[in-house]
């Protein structure tokens, strides 16, 4: 089981801000496809991944990471500073 949190439109798009999951992913990547297909609001969320971010346990990490130990995923766009 793996806790997923969802940040700012990618919530709007789904529908929720986390939910607990169960997956074989063995990355990031394959958790997105995953996601995609659950859904036409996933595919939505998940249809530009240039357009988001990811950190497992809280640490920025790419799509091409491993989920193995990882206990929080989340996505959320890009952030800028002001």
């Amino acid at each position: 089981m793996i806790d997923v949190l969802y940040f700012a439109w990618v919530r709007e798009r789904i529908g929720l801000p986390r939910e607990r999951i169960e997956t074989s992913a063995a990355t990031v990547g394959a958790l997105v496809d995953e996601l995609r297909a659950r859904e036409d609001r996933y595919a939505a969320a998940f249809a530009d991944l240039s357009a988001l971010r990811v950190a497992l346990d809280q640490e920025l990490s790419s799509f091409d990471a491993p989920l193995a130990g990882v206990r929080e995923v989340a996505f959320f766009p890009p952030m800028t500073g002001g």
